[in-house]
């Protein structure tokens, strides 16, 4: 979201609860700058029809990820979900009996992130369904810039290697950097795992340009 569209929805959005999410950050300098670690589990991977299930959410402030105050909820059980969906995320109707309902969970959601930047791994997509939530609920987008980490990835290593191929997939991506890799993906541990992409990309050393197998 550029600069006009923010201007346009914090004059929109005058006197409500929500006009601060638009405003320019005002952060001190000298104080580390925060980012939300986001990942959605949703009923299919097409962006246009995609219901959320559940989603998940973890600070970063400098080089620390804060995990012992996650956000992560699940939601009421959406029409779409089906046995497809649930062979994917392993969570049935009755797992979701006692979820948020969407827009209870999308206010919590904003609590939580405020206008902070967003990354994670394939982020657009889960912006592009939070936007429709957020969109059918309060009215607008979410205004948050996003940080890619396959692309923060991408870049860092064909400043070594230009016009390389390079494996994008998560778990290459893990073992490149030495980092664990969780052999059962939820929201919540895929949004620590972008987190310390993420870290290990901005405060770690220049990765080496050569993939070990």
């Amino acid at each position: 979201m550029n600069l006009l569209q923010r201007l346009w929805w914090s004059h929109r959005l005058k006197g409500s609860d929500y006009q601060y999410l638009f405003r320019r950050d005002k952060t001190n300098k000298t104080t580390p700058k925060e980012y939300i670690s986001l990942d959605c589990e949703t009923t299919s991977l097409n962006p246009a029809q995609a219901e959320l299930v559940t989603i998940a959410a973890t600070k970063i402030i400098g080089n620390k990820i804060i995990t012992s105050q996650p956000f992560h909820i699940r939601l009421k059980a959406p029409q779409s979900l089906d046995q497809g969906s649930v062979r994917i995320h392993h969570l049935r109707h009755n797992d979701l009996h006692n979820g948020y309902h969407e827009i209870d969970g999308i206010k919590a959601l904003l609590a939580f992130i405020g206008n902070r930047p967003l990354v994670g791994y394939h982020i657009r997509y889960d912006k592009a369904i939070l936007d429709r939530a957020c969109k059918k609920h309060l009215g607008f987008p979410l205004p948050n810039p996003l940080i890619e980490v396959s692309q923060l990835y991408h870049q860092r290593l064909e400043r070594l290697l230009p016009n390389a191929y390079f494996d994008l997939s998560l778990e290459t991506i893990c073992r490149h950097l030495d980092l664990p890799i969780q052999q059962r993906h939820d929201a919540l541990q895929d949004t620590i795992t972008a987190a310390l992409i993420y870290v290990r990309l901005t405060y770690g050393s220049q990765p080496t340009p050569f993939i070990p197998k």
